[in-house]
């Protein structure tokens, strides 16, 4: 259980120990999924006992959305602040893709929970998180749909290809890493060079 993964969970206001059992409980889904983990199993990695561990969270449903909430707002944010940006079209494309690539593969144990195990969320969390991800689609289709008005992209589909971006990255959780696999950053650049090619933009991306 690292420091990254317990930084990339949980805010730093929170209580060290609720980071702990956040970071245990993606490690725990992960490896074993959802259904076949229990309160003791998450506990226990937290090096915490199962009634410290209702301090923190009500149940193990409350833990799986607050890492499901957490790692959707952080995807939202980084699509936000690339497209966001002052650049041309498919250099924004360019770096999102780059950027949200990478965050997968480094982060692929959050982001194998937070994609997997949605239809496990209680049916309250489900509605948040699918908010977040529909304003993340619509970030992307709006990128592409800036690169078609500039002339960057030559794209019939906008909604597919949007799903069609989002969609590389969020696979990457199912099987990275692997033996013989690339670095994340190595990852991102050949997927971000990919994507503009399939966008209709070739390999440029200014």
């Amino acid at each position: 259980m690292t420091d990254q993964l317990r930084m990339d969970l949980g805010h730093r206001t929170q209580p060290e120990a609720a980071r702990r059992l956040m970071a245990a409980a993606v490690t725990s889904f992960a490896e074993r999924g959802y259904h076949a983990t229990t309160t003791r199993d998450i506990a226990s990695a937290a090096g915490m006992s199962p009634a410290a561990m209702y301090v923190h969270f009500p149940s193990k449903a409350a833990l799986l959305s607050a890492i499901s909430r957490t790692g959707h707002r952080k995807a939202l944010d980084l699509v936000r602040s690339v497209v966001a940006r002052d650049e041309p079209a498919a250099k924004r494309m360019h770096d999102l893709v780059a950027e949200f690539t990478c965050w997968h593969a480094q982060q692929h144990l959050v982001a194998r929970v937070v994609q997997y195990e949605l239809h496990a969320l209680p049916d309250e969390d489900f509605a948040v998180v699918a908010e977040l991800r529909r304003e993340t689609e619509r970030l992307v289709r709006e990128l592409i749909t800036d690169g078609i008005a500039s002339g960057a992209f030559d794209v019939d589909d906008v909604k597919g290809a949007a799903r069609a971006v989002l969609s590389l990255a969020i696979d990457i959780a199912r099987w990275y890493p692997h033996a013989a696999g690339p670095a994340p950053e190595e990852l991102g650049q050949g997927y971000a060079a990919l994507v503009l090619r399939m966008l209709g933009a070739g390999d440029r991306c200014e």
